[in-house]
C-alpha cells in the first residue's frame, strides 16, 4: 500500500491533548509522522495527497456498546450492514455485545466474530463473551479461556447478574485475569415496567420503571467490587442516583467505569410523547433532571465512555403497542454528531468529548486504537465539526431505521473515515 499523507487538518488527539494545524503521514496502515510542521517542505514522492480543507482529523470512533444481531437475527443487522453503518457515523472500532443466537459464551462463538469481521473488511470488530453461561445469571464462563482467545470483557448484555454471588465470582475471576465485567444496572425485581416511572407512565397507563431499579444495582455492585477487588463497567448509566455512586466509588478508588449512550443526555422521558415506541429502549428515557446530571457527569469526566448502544431492530418489532415494542435505538450513525451538541452548547471542551469516544474506550477494553501517534494504527476520521444537518433514519445504511431523532437538527459531520490505511467512507458534501 502506498504512502498517504493528509495535509492541511486540524489534528485532536485527545490522548495526547494535540490540538494544531498539521499534518499526518500514513504508510503500510500505521501512523508513520505526525506533526504541526509536517510536509512543510511537501509531501514524500509517490505519496498520495489529501487535503483535509482545515477540518478535524482525530482518532477513529470507538463504539463500546453495539448489537450486530449476527449470528441468529441477520434480518435486523449484520456484521457487514453495521461495518457500513459505522463507516458513514465515523466509527473504526465496534465492541459487539453476545446476546446473539447462539450466545457467544464459547471460543467457538468469539473465533467466529473475527472470521465474520475479516471476511467483511470492513470496521474492526471485537467482541464481549458472556459473562455467565448462556445469559442465565447462574454458572460463569471461561473467562481466562475466552479472553485468551479475543474476548475484550464479560456481560450478559441486556440482562442484569442479579444473583450477588455469582456476580462476586464473576468478579473475582475475572481479576486473575485483568479483565472488566460489564453490567446491565437494572435491579430486574423492579425493571418490570417500560418506561421511566412517573408522571408522563401513569397518564400513559404504562407500567413505570423507577430509577432505584439502576441504582440498586449498581450500589450493590460496587459494594461487590470493594470486596472482590475486581474491574467493574457501569453500561448506559441513565440516573443522577447512579452517577453520584459511581463518582463517590471512584474518589474512594474502587476500579469503576462507566458508559452511558447519546439518547440519555439528548432525551427526557417526554419524548415517548404518544405511546411513541422509537422511543423505547432499556433502561428507559429518564427524568429531565436525569438527563442533566448524565450530561454533566459527562462534562466532570465521571462518565468514561459514549457508546451508540446501537440496537437495531425491524419494522415489525417497534410498530407495536408500547408494552410489547422492542428497545432499542439504531445509534452508529448518530453517535458523533448527538454527542458534539455536549461540546457546541459549551459543556465540554471538544478534546474531552472525543476522549469519550476515542482513548478512554480503548484504554477500558485495551483496544490498540483511539490515538493519534506513531506507530498507531490509522483509524481515522475526519469531520467538519460545525456542519448542520438533520437526521434522516430513512437514509441510514443499517438494515434497521428505528431512531427517535427523525429530523433532529445536529451539528458535526463525518467527511471520511478510514482503518487501517483504507479510505472507507468519503462524504457527498
Amino acid at each position: 500500500m502506498s504512502a498517504t499523507a493528509y495535509v492541511n487538518a486540524r489534528l485532536l488527539d485527545p490522548e495526547s491533548g494535540l490540538d494544531a494545524p498539521g499534518g499526518l503521514l500514513v504508510e503500510r496502515g500505521r501512523i508513520a509522522d505526525i506533526g504541526p510542521r509536517l510536509f512543510a517542505e511537501g509531501v514524500p514522492d509517490g505519496a498520495r495527497r489529501v487535503d483535509c480543507g482545515g477540518h478535524c482529523l482525530a482518532p477513529g470512533l470507538i463504539d463500546m456498546r453495539v448489537q450486530l444481531r449476527e449470528p441468529g437475527e441477520e434480518h435486523k443487522e449484520t456484521i457487514v450492514t453495521a461495518g457500513q453503518a459505522a463507516v458513514v457515523g465515523g466509527v473504526t472500532s465496534v465492541v459487539a455485545l453476545p446476546n446473539t443466537e447462539p450466545v457467544i459464551d464459547d471460543v467457538a462463538g468469539v473465533e467466529f466474530i473475527a472470521r465474520r469481521a475479516r471476511e467483511a473488511k470492513l470496521v474492526k470488530v471485537y467482541t464481549y463473551a458472556a459473562a455467565t453461561r448462556r445469559l442465565e445469571g447462574k454458572e460463569i464462563t471461561e473467562i481466562g479461556l475466552l479472553a485468551e482467545f479475543g474476548a475484550r470483557g464479560f456481560t450478559d448484555g441486556l440482562k442484569a447478574i442479579a444473583n450477588a454471588r455469582v456476580m462476586r465470582r464473576a468478579l473475582s475471576y475475572a481479576r486473575a485475569f485483568d479483565q472488566v465485567i460489564i453490567q446491565h444496572p437494572e435491579d430486574p425485581s423492579l425493571a418490570d415496567g417500560v418506561m421511566n416511572e412517573g408522571e408522563i407512565a401513569t397518564r400513559l397507563g404504562l407500567d413505570g420503571i423507577p430509577t432505584a431499579a439502576e441504582a440498586i444495582m449498581v450500589e450493590r455492585d460496587l459494594r461487590l467490587v470493594e470486596l472482590t477487588g475486581g474491574r467493574y463497567h457501569a453500561a448506559h448509566v441513565s440516573t443522577a442516583a447512579a452517577v453520584d455512586a459511581i463518582r463517590r466509588a471512584k474518589a474512594r478508588g474502587l476500579a469503576v467505569t462507566c458508559d452511558t449512550a447519546p439518547h440519555y443526555f439528548t432525551l427526557n422521558e417526554t419524548a415517548v410523547g404518544d405511546y411513541r415506541t422509537f422511543a423505547k429502549v432499556s433502561p428507559p428515557l429518564r427524568s429531565e433532571e436525569d438527563r442533566q446530571a448524565v450530561a454533566e457527569a459527562v462534562a466532570d469526566g465521571t462518565i468514561d465512555a459514549i457508546a451508540s448502544d446501537h440496537c437495531p431492530h425491524d419494522q415489525e418489532g417497534k410498530r407495536l403497542p408500547f408494552a410489547i415494542a422492542e428497545a432499542g435505538i439504531a445509534g452508529l450513525e448518530t453517535l458523533l454528531p448527538l454527542s458534539l451538541a455536549l461540546h457546541h452548547k459549551g459543556g465540554i471542551g471538544l478534546l474531552d468529548l472525543l476522549a469519550r469516544v476515542t482513548a478512554r474506550p480503548a484504554a477500558i477494553l485495551g483496544l490498540p486504537g483511539g490515538r493519534l501517534a506513531k506507530g498507531a494504527p490509522a483509524d481515522l476520521v475526519l469531520f467538519d465539526p460545525e456542519h448542520p444537518w438533520l437526521i434522516d433514519p430513512d437514509s441510514f445504511r443499517s438494515k434497521s431505521k428505528n431512531s427517535p431523532f427523525d429530523k433532529h437538527p445536529v451539528q458535526g459531520k463525518v467527511l471520511a473515515t478510514i482503518v487501517d490505511g483504507r479510505p472507507l467512507y468519503e462524504a457527498e458534501v
